[in-house]
């Protein structure tokens, strides 16, 4: 696990080895263990890279690195799980190796077979910059489900890339304008949906693929075509031949050949333990595997509704493994709030980023790698959300037809009336506050199909509109078109949706800047190519029974645990905010919010978010999900704007 950064300028220009080290300074964090700069002046490019030893300790794991033949240069982040299997067939083909770590790997295997057929290969996370120097070409590219981020765009003259947007502001070249289109999906989902980010100009490379820039013939402003080299709707065809049983004795099988590849490490390894389904899957396993205690860690809270630590031990004590915890006061977790901008580098807003942080600084100070259960939601149809969704869609179209019929039979002026005594009636609600409760109903009931039905119901606010002067919107993995070969309608569509947007820019963002801020690395056992595969092509109504998911996954993880010690309702991985903006963060939250900075800034409609943050304070409605993404970028916008 590592990070790099790098440039291509169309104009030579002096101190290029300087500022390729200053860009690697920005983000030592991912890899405070050594560094590494490569300037090639006829390509005008040029590498900087960060390691954290994980792989290979020695001189021969240092990156930036060049294949045998001198031909590719990689500055590589992630891991490659297969590259031992890997390493023996190119050893058989006639590759020497001089040490043993899979960054030598990879090389290899781009010279024997070519990158995107190598890139087909891999097994892995990773996100890597790949000179080829005999064809003068530069190759982006990003693992299939997104574990690993990668930054690209032009600025001025010169195309800046890079593992985190901190890296590329080192460039001279950096402009840094913010692309306040993107600010309507940030109000949607608290996140930044890929492509775009919150720079203009600058993109984020999607999973499973890559770009590929002709260094001869740049072209500044422009960027390469992107190339998928893999295809996540290929997963979806489903297989019948499975029974309960025999699926979970695949998935174990599967799951057990997962976790062996992420458990070697030449450094100390542990586990994430939340005491649910998934994260206890991954360390019953690991426990099965290994001859002593697996380190396991986890983090609680003293607020009842948000503590899940003690399920976890539980687990962990069923298991035998060595468990740490640490119980989190209110105030240590609301203390990190400001420094939130400073670890995500762009506006981020999933507030479960805070215990995330907590718990990757706890374990970083006894492992240095850590498994997660990420991924089983997703993939094991595991979210309540997904059979309720569909349901409310099934009865959609009778619902909105009765109230119509009901609506038609009403006297001229009664639907007036009726608002008013529902607002006389409920005291506690203003008539904006119900106005603006309906305009979500109507959002939603306006809804074209399943994926704009769930697209708009997952939505934090039913319209940005309602808060940004500008809200145009743009495309990513919630509106843009169904797939070829993903099942319209059905509950597939909606994993679909979450794979390409909910997971990568949410879930695995949110997880590698909290990891990665305290130099720790995490691997996620669940996003396997092989168990991405199997788990997609199970039937619905093999996970989903009785609107309760992950059967085949449940299936596995009571042969290792009690049902009785997982089996209760899902917590999330939450704090509690609505209660920290009225007390130990009202300040700090009021000052962002403060009506002539909503007004300097010109993005705002200041009436609407100041009437919004009014009636939280007041206790008559919890608004904390809609103002956490407009607090969070304020928070942005002050630490890097400044």
């Amino acid at each position: 696990m590592c990070g790099f950064a790098g440039f291509v300028s169309t104009k030579p220009f002096a101190g290029a080895e300087v500022v390729l080290e200053q860009m690697g300074r920005a983000i030592e964090h991912r890899g405070p263990d050594a560094a590494g700069v490569w300037f090639d002046h006829s390509l005008s490019l040029g590498l900087s890279h960060r390691r954290l030893s994980i792989i290979d300790l020695s001189e021969f794991g240092a990156q930036p690195m060049a294949s045998e033949s001198g031909r590719f240069v990689i500055a590589f982040n992630g891991e490659i799980y297969n590259f031992r299997l890997l390493r023996k067939e190119l050893e058989a083909k006639g590759a020497i190796f001089r040490g043993h770590s899979d960054t030598e790997v990879m090389l290899a295997a781009f010279e024997a077979w070519g990158v995107e057929p190598a890139l087909q290969r891999l097994s892995g996370m990773f996100a890597f910059a790949l000179v080829d120097k005999r064809f003068r070409k530069l190759y982006l590219a990003r693992d299939r489900m997104g574990e690993k981020p990668l930054y690209y765009g032009w600025q001025g003259e010169s195309l800046l890339f890079g593992s985190e947007l901190r890296a590329l502001r080192q460039h001279p070249a950096w402009q840094g304008a913010i692309d306040t289109s993107v600010l309507p999906a940030l109000l949607r989902h608290n996140v930044i949906p890929a492509p775009r980010t919150i720079h203009q100009g600058i993109c984020k490379l999607p999973p499973a693929s890559y770009v590929c820039l002709d260094l001869d013939h740049p072209q500044s402003g422009q960027l390469p075509e992107t190339k998928r080299y893999w295809k996540l709707e290929t997963c979806f065809e489903e297989r019948s031949e499975f029974t309960l049983d025999s699926a979970a004795d695949e998935l174990e099988r599967l799951l057990k050949q997962a976790i062996s590849d992420q458990m070697v490490s030449d450094v100390p390894l542990g586990a994430f333990l939340s005491g649910g389904i998934d994260s206890s899957t991954v360390v019953g396993i690991m426990q099965s595997l290994a001859s002593q205690p697996v380190r396991t860690f986890s983090i609680g809270f003293h607020e009842k509704g948000f503590n899940e630590a003690e399920h976890a031990a539980a687990v962990a004590k069923h298991l035998g493994t060595e468990h740490t915890e640490l119980y989190v006061t209110e105030r240590e977790a609301r203390n990190l709030v400001p420094d939130i901008p400073g670890i995500y580098d762009e506006p981020f807003a999933d507030s479960s980023q805070i215990p995330t942080y907590l718990v990757s600084q706890m374990t970083r100070k006894h492992v240095t790698v850590a498994l997660s259960g990420d991924g089983g939601d997703e993939l094991f149809c595991g979210y309540t959300r997904y059979p309720g969704m569909l349901g409310a869609w099934n009865k959609r179209s009778s619902i909105i037809s009765h109230l119509k019929r009901i609506a038609g039979s009403l006297p001229p002026g009664l639907s007036a009336r009726l608002i008013r005594a529902i607002v006389s009636s409920q005291k506690s609600r203003s008539l904006e506050g119900i106005q603006y409760q309906l305009r979500r109903i109507q959002s939603i009931a306006g809804a074209r199909d399943l994926s704009d039905f769930y697209r708009r119901s997952v939505s934090l606010w039913p319209d940005p509109a309602m808060a940004l002067k500008d809200a145009g919107e743009y495309i990513y993995g919630l509106n843009r078109t169904l797939a070829e070969g993903i099942p319209d309608n059905t509950l597939k569509t909606l994993m679909w949706r979450d794979l390409n947007w909910y997971l990568p820019d949410d879930i695995l963002t949110k997880v590698d800047r909290a990891a990665m801020a305290c130099s720790l690395e995490t691997r996620i056992p669940m996003l396997d190519p092989a168990i991405v595969s199997f788990a997609l092509g199970l039937p619905e109504g093999l996970n989903l029974q009785g609107g309760v998911g992950k059967q085949v996954l449940r299936a596995v993880l009571y042969r290792y645990v009690p049902r009785q010690l997982i089996d209760r309702p899902k917590q999330g991985f939450a704090v509690p905010v609505a209660a920290w903006l009225r007390g130990g963060l009202r300040e700090w939250a009021g000052e962002l919010l403060a009506e002539h900075r909503l007004n300097d800034q010109g993005y705002w409609h200041t009436k609407r978010i100041r009437w919004l943050w009014d009636e939280h304070l007041s206790g008559r409605e919890d608004y904390s999900f809609e103002l956490w993404g407009i607090l969070m970028f304020q928070a942005w916008f002050d630490h890097n704007q400044s």
